[in-house]
C-alpha cells in the first residue's frame, strides 16, 4: 500500500533497518535446524559482526527496542512509510517474545522432537517474513502481515 505518498531510497533503507531487530532475536529459535543443517549456518555470516555486538552488550535489545518505539515510531516528523515499518518489526519482535515465554513454559511437558518443531516453525516463520518485509520496504510498498499490520495501523498514524 502507497497511498501515504512516495518513498525515497533513503526511507526505504531506514524502514527495513527494524527488522533486524526480530531477526537478531529469532535466530535462537533456529539453532535445531543449524544443527541439522550446518550450510544453513552461511545465513549468519553476514550477520556475523552484529551478533557480537547484540550479544555482547547486556539488555542491548531492550534498549534497541525501546528506542525505535520512543524515538521512531511516536515522533511525527518522520516519515509514516519508516514508522509504519519500525512499529512492525517492534510487534513482530514482542510476538517472538510470547513464544519464547510459551516455549519455556511447555519446554518440560514436550518432548524434545515437539520442541525442536515448534522452534524450527518459529524461525522459518521469522525469516521469511524478514524476507517479506525486506523485499516490500525496498520496493516502497508497505508489507501487510495479517493482524499485525492490521495493529500497526492503529498504533502510527
Amino acid at each position: 500500500m502507497t497511498w501515504r505518498g512516495s518513498t525515497t531510497v533513503q526511507d526505504r533503507i531506514f524502514a527495513c533497518l527494524p527488522y533486524l531487530l526480530p531477526l537478531l532475536d529469532g535466530l535462537v529459535y533456529g539453532r535445531y535446524l543449524f544443527q541439522q543443517f550446518p550450510p544453513l549456518q552461511l545465513i549468519l555470516i553476514p550477520l556475523a559482526p552484529l551478533l557480537q555486538i547484540y550479544r555482547g552488550i547486556p539488555f542491548l535489545g531492550l534498549i534497541v527496542f525501546f528506542a525505535l518505539f520512543l524515538l521512531v515510531v511516536r515522533n511525527n516528523n518522520i516519515s509514516h512509510f519508516i514508522r509504519f515499518n519500525t512499529m512492525q518489526a517492534i510487534l513482530l519482535d514482542i510476538v517472538l517474545i510470547l513464544c519464547g515465554l510459551i516455549l519455556s513454559i511447555l519446554g518440560g511437558t514436550l518432548g524434545g522432537f515437539i520442541l525442536e518443531t515448534l522452534s524450527n516453525m518459529i524461525f522459518l516463520g521469522i525469516l521469511a517474513s524478514f524476507i517479506y518485509t525486506v523485499v516490500q520496504s525496498a520496493m516502497g510498498r508497505y508489507a501487510e502481515i495479517p493482524t499485525i499490520s492490521d495493529a500497526v495501523y492503529m498504533q502510527v498514524r
